[in-house]
């Protein structure tokens, strides 16, 4: 019997071994099927089980990047925000948690008992948005009650994060920065240009029941937006707009512009227009109450009584930045580029000699200098210091017009900087085949063509720094939000324009302008400063509104800074002085010398002999004015710019609300007008 048992217990032996190997084996070939199943589908099947329960999911907004000055001064920030969200379902769970949440919510935030029970009344939402971009001060002492025993019953509240941009110099610099408009869509400036470096993407946390009613969150972070540390320096900046608004307030214009530019990098220090707005407050009244004259009536009651339309197509002015965006003719600073092609060309040596009898006889034409009188024998220097058409129109005629419109392309006229704006215009010069007598006469001292602020602001530089033609560009580097470098923007040379030996020709020129010739208001006690006075009359013609302008650099002997000066209308009885624009640049140079350590050199500007007054703008035709005509291939490229030009704005402006596309509509529309106004001013002679 024993022997019996015995072998029956070695028979149940075996047999548990082999199940135990056999279930020892199927565990183990289900623990690495789980395996192999979560490592290949587990996001799947993660996702699925999720869709089975009960969840909810709170997008986490990323933080729009900051625009920094190049010295660190943030010009645009986003601020953190914080929206109210109440939990029904939570909140109901209990009558004394009901009666503490809604008590504590009554004290410390402007709601009523009926705007909470109404938010109850959805009795399994988890998500009820109840105010929007509280403040932190708002929203710290609801937390700090929480957090004491008398708040322990306060149950299912909590604070969404948002970012809410803000530009804590409110109008400074406000063309150039831009704003946004809803869902963070850059609008102008650097905002809009930059939009997708400084946006970012959002972060989403989920949230789901399980079935002990256990909520659980998954979070996935946001990424936060890029800085843009851009080339304008906010004290620069500051200067300028103080300057334009201490001229506003003495004299007034339609408007005056300020463009500042490092002449060896193309990097715009400032860029200032003398109608600004509040970037806070885009879409305010006080962006557009200068279009609105006083002498008609109350100001208030104008922009009240505007219809959309109309309300629209004024802040769309009050957003147009001119430096870019407006064509003009720049008069006599024109004649900086006549001479720098002439020179480099060879079709001057530098030491010509030209006669000015007050007129020229140009075709069947009579083209008149400003000095009816005449200038007598003038040097090419003295040509240029005081301002003569003259010899411009001589020199124009020694050059040709395949040198002259050579030139024309080479100091970049007739097409757009890239600058890293949106909105360029590109201006209108003649073809080489339209560049007849007449219409040559006329380009030589910068009337019958258009440009931009900073086409010459640009051009310029290049004349002065030694022949390199930098593109110009607002932002030096664009970092992450630890400061690791993204993009460092280096300065880049498109092309030589001019050599060294007549950019070296020309500073001494300029100098001398402002020493003895058009631009003596410019002179800074203790600065070497050059510079050319420009006057141009409107169309239509004899009507006495001009645009004055006076483009500047110092130090000569090694320029460090451009400053270019553009008054629209001046509120004064006689428009056609040079003298407003270069009084404006003188009082800016005073105080952004000493700020920029520019120091005073041995060497100043010193008058010498009679001084040759403000250059005068009067007519320079005898008889009816010639009537110019474009060619079909410059009317053609002018529609094709203006295309160009539009799409580049709809392209970055038509992303956002219905508002912010009416905008675009209507910027894209002003830009294609521009551009006719443009051609029909550049059909017809200047004088």
């Amino acid at each position: 019997m024993a022997k019996k048992r015995k072998r029956f217990l070695e028979r149940m032996q075996k047999k548990f071994f082999w199940v135990t190997a056999l279930l020892t084996c199927g565990f183990i070939a289900l623990i690495v099927r789980i395996w192999y199943i979560n490592d290949k589908d587990g996001k799947r099947y993660e996702k699925i089980v999720l869709a089975q329960q009960s969840y909810d999911s709170i997008e986490i907004p990323y933080r729009r990047g900051d625009i920094l000055d190049r010295n660190g001064t943030q010009l645009a920030t986003s601020e953190k925000v914080y929206n109210l969200i109440i939990e029904p379902k939570n909140i109901l769970q209990d009558d004394k948690v009901k009666k503490a949440t809604i008590s504590a919510l009554t004290k410390y935030f402007d709601l009523t008992e009926a705007q909470i029970e109404e938010a109850l009344s959805d009795k399994s939402s988890l998500y009820k948005k109840m105010l929007k971009k509280l403040t932190y001060e708002q929203v710290k002492p609801f937390n700090d009650f929480v957090a004491t025993k008398d708040g322990k019953n306060v149950k299912g509240v909590w604070f969404e994060d948002e970012y809410q941009r803000y530009y804590p110099y409110n109008s400074l610099a406000c063309h150039a920065i831009g704003f946004t408009v809803s869902g963070n869509v850059g609008q102008g400036g650097m905002e809009g240009y930059y939009n997708d470096e400084l946006n970012g993407i959002n972060g989403r946390e989920y949230g789901y029941l399980t079935e002990d009613m256990t909520l659980e969150r998954t979070t996935k972070e946001p990424v936060n937006g890029y800085n843009i540390i851009s080339t304008i320096d906010a004290n620069a900046q500051n200067i300028v707009e103080k300057k334009i608004n201490a001229f506003m307030t003495q004299t007034g214009a339609k408007n005056v512009s300020v463009l500042v530019m490092d002449p060896n990098s193309g990097e715009v220090l400032a860029m200032a227009n003398s109608n600004s707005f509040d970037l806070n407050e885009p879409y305010e009244d006080s962006a557009i109450a200068y279009q609105f004259n006083s002498e008609d009536g109350d100001v208030q009651a104008q922009i009240d009584a505007l219809s959309d339309d109309e309300r629209l197509d004024c802040l769309n002015k009050a957003w147009r930045n001119f430096i870019i965006s407006d064509g003009f003719e720049p008069g006599s600073t024109y004649k900086t580029f006549t001479i720098s092609g002439a020179l480099e060309d060879g079709a001057l040596k530098g030491d010509e000699v030209f006669f000015c009898g007050g007129k020229l006889d140009v075709e069947d034409w009579t083209i008149k200098c400003h000095n009816h009188e005449g200038h007598g024998q003038v040097s090419i220097e003295q040509a240029l210091m005081q301002s003569c058409n003259v010899a411009l129109m001589q020199i124009a005629q020694t050059e040709g017009r395949s040198t002259f419109a050579k030139y024309q392309n080479v100091f970049g006229f007739g097409k757009t900087t890239h600058v890293d704006l949106y909105g360029e215009a590109a201006g209108l010069v003649y073809s080489e085949d339209k560049l007849n007598p007449v219409e040559l006469a006329t380009s030589s001292f910068g009337q019958g063509l258009t440009v931009t602020m900073m086409q010459i602001g640009t051009a310029f530089c290049s004349v002065i720094n030694g022949g390199d033609y930098y593109e110009p560009h607002m932002v030096k580097q664009i970092v992450d939000e630890n400061g690791g470098v993204i993009n460092n923007i280096e300065p880049t040379i498109l092309r030589k324009t001019i050599s060294s030996e007549t950019s070296e020709f020309m500073r001494n020129a300029l100098f001398e302008v402002v020493s003895n010739g058009t631009a003596r208001k410019a002179q800074v006690a203790g600065y070497t400063i050059g510079g050319k006075t420009g006057t141009a009359e409107k169309i239509p013609r004899g009507n006495g509104k001009y645009l004055l302008s006076f483009i500047g650099f110092a130090p000569v002997e090694n320029p460090q800074v451009v400053v270019y000066v553009t008054v629209d209308e001046p509120n004064v009885e006689d428009q056609a002085s040079s003298g407003l624009g270069t009084i404006i640049a003188q009082s800016i140079f005073q105080e952004l010398l000493p700020y920029m350590n520019i120091y005073q050199s041995d060497t100043e500007n010193k008058s010498e002999g009679a001084d040759v007054g403000d250059q005068v703008a009067t007519p320079i035709f005898e008889g009816n004015v010639p009537t110019e005509q474009l060619s079909e291939d410059l009317q053609k490229s002018t529609e094709e710019g203006s295309s160009e030009t539009a799409t580049e704005v709809s392209t970055q402006e038509g992303q956002s609300t219905e508002a912010s596309t009416e905008t675009t509509t209507q910027a894209a529309t002003e830009t294609t007008t521009q551009a006719t106004e443009e051609t029909t001013q550049a059909a017809e002679p200047a004088q």
